[in-house]
């Protein structure tokens, strides 16, 4: 158990800023069609409804609640904002005071199933082309009231992988998730343009005046649906105030033929700012 490392100032307000929602979606993995792929490849995103049904939903939810009361393992975050006093909360208010948990499917066969979606790994594998394997799976939680902001960031800047590589997010929202409790948002296409410049500041995060906030939008998601992306995409999820907590699952899958790199040197060179004459 650790706290996140990360302290709790408030971003700028202008950030998280959306010029629409994205509310529609397609209904189940089965409908996506060779169209929705082609819009994956155009947009970095794709949205689907009713990706898992409610039992796979509550199934989840439980393997979740039994891991974060767990005692004896070192993959639970709490947030900032809970102090130090989070070794000593009683149960429930566990449940409200974690930020994330990582790895989780070591340690529960329901969150494991999850993972191993046959329909979700159908669609990834068109996406990629060839078989796609798990590289990293974790959950992403926003307590009621605490949860703070994932800034603006690219996933590949934290993955010691190729940049080219056509790594695939799968965020599989458990509780609903709406712009008031954090859900995610992103900014259509810009996986185009390459590899961002990332900084240490309220996370390992893209600079904020690098934002392009008037491209964002907000992708609002009921229990059981999936934002897929690809890991150059630029997205983050704004701090939660609301009295709603927002469970979420995520996978990322890297294509079979990629292989990992021996150390994060060459993620550094390309991502990190080290004697690149940069400020932010």
């Amino acid at each position: 158990m650790s706290l996140d490392k990360y302290g709790i100032e408030a971003p700028p307000a202008h950030l998280y800023q959306f010029s629409q929602q994205i509310t529609a979606g397609i209904s189940g993995f089965p409908a996506v069609t060779d169209a929705d792929i082609s819009n994956f490849e155009a947009l970095g995103f794709m949205v689907i409804h009713n990706a898992i049904d409610r039992a796979a939903i509550e199934s989840a939810r439980a393997g979740l609640r039994d891991l974060m009361l767990r005692r004896d393992t070192d993959n639970i975050m709490f947030e900032s904002a809970v102090g130090q006093a989070y070794a000593d909360l009683p149960d429930e208010e566990r449940l409200d005071s974690v930020r994330k948990m990582m790895p989780i499917i070591p340690y529960d066969n329901r969150l494991q199933a999850a993972a191993e979606n046959a329909e979700l790994l159908a669609v990834i594998e068109r996406i990629m082309g060839e078989t796609p394997v798990l590289s990293q799976d974790m959950a992403l939680l926003k307590p009621p009231r605490i949860g703070r902001e994932k800034p603006w960031h690219q996933d590949m800047a934290y993955f010691d992988f190729p940049a080219d590589a056509a790594i695939v997010g799968a965020w599989i929202a458990l509780d609903e998730a709406i712009p008031e409790n954090g859900c995610m948002m992103v900014i259509p296409g810009s996986h185009h343009s390459g590899p961002t410049l990332h900084w240490t500041r309220r996370d390992w995060q893209i600079c904020d005046t690098e934002v392009q906030v008037g491209r964002s939008v907000a992708v609002p998601l009921p229990p059981g649906g999936c934002l897929l992306f690809h890991c150059l995409l630029h997205h983050g999820t704004p701090p939660s105030r609301s009295t709603r907590r927002r469970w979420a699952l995520q996978f990322h899958y890297r294509p079979g033929s990629v292989t990992p790199l021996p150390n994060s040197d060459y993620r550094m060179s390309i991502f990190g700012t080290d004697g690149k004459d940069a400020a932010c």
